[in-house]
């Protein structure tokens, strides 16, 4: 005899894990800074995969990132990110880039991210969003706003013919 077992209806996938990047708008003239990342704690090894999922393909395989030693928890000197290996090098802040994070991707270029506290308030955040990638006007509208989630799957962006990112923006 065959008895059949009742299966429970197939529940639908966890919605992928969102980040807070806001990329600075395409322009002609290279950048200080090509984006702003809002991550959600100082963990390196659960907030950078997420944010480096979000990137652009254009941006090409991030196989180095620099971040401010002080400002994040310890973390090896390598790691393994979507099936490739993404060294870590920790350096001290510099007065002229407070917390950034720098993105390198061999033949690609070069994009530095200004870091947003996690523990910041969502008006501070909008303040320094502005500031650092607008220095003109805090927003088209006339307001700032501040690093909103994405997917982790986004947009594609262009590499300029400086290899600095340049790109429209993300959200």
């Amino acid at each position: 005899m065959i008895t059949t077992v009742p299966t429970a209806p197939s529940t639908p996938p966890p919605p992928l894990p969102l980040v807070r990047l806001r990329l600075a708008p395409h322009g002609a003239l290279p950048r200080r800074i090509d984006g702003v990342w809002w991550p959600y704690s100082r963990d390196l090894l659960t907030q950078l995969p997420k944010m480096l999922a979000a990137l652009p393909r254009a941006w090409g395989d991030i196989t180095g990132v620099t971040v401010d030693a002080a400002a994040w928890s310890a973390a090896p000197g390598r790691m393994f990110v979507a099936n490739q290996v993404v060294r870590l090098h920790k350096a001290p802040a510099s007065p002229h880039a407070p917390d950034r994070v720098v993105l390198l991707s061999p033949g690609l270029g070069r994009w530095d991210l200004q870091v947003i506290p996690p523990d910041a308030t969502e008006e501070a955040a909008a303040l320094l969003t502005a500031a650092a990638l607008d220095d003109r006007r805090p927003g088209a509208d006339g307001e700032a706003r501040p690093p909103t989630p994405t997917a982790a799957a986004g947009p594609h962006g262009r590499v300029g013919p400086t290899g600095r990112g340049t790109r429209a923006p993300r959200w």
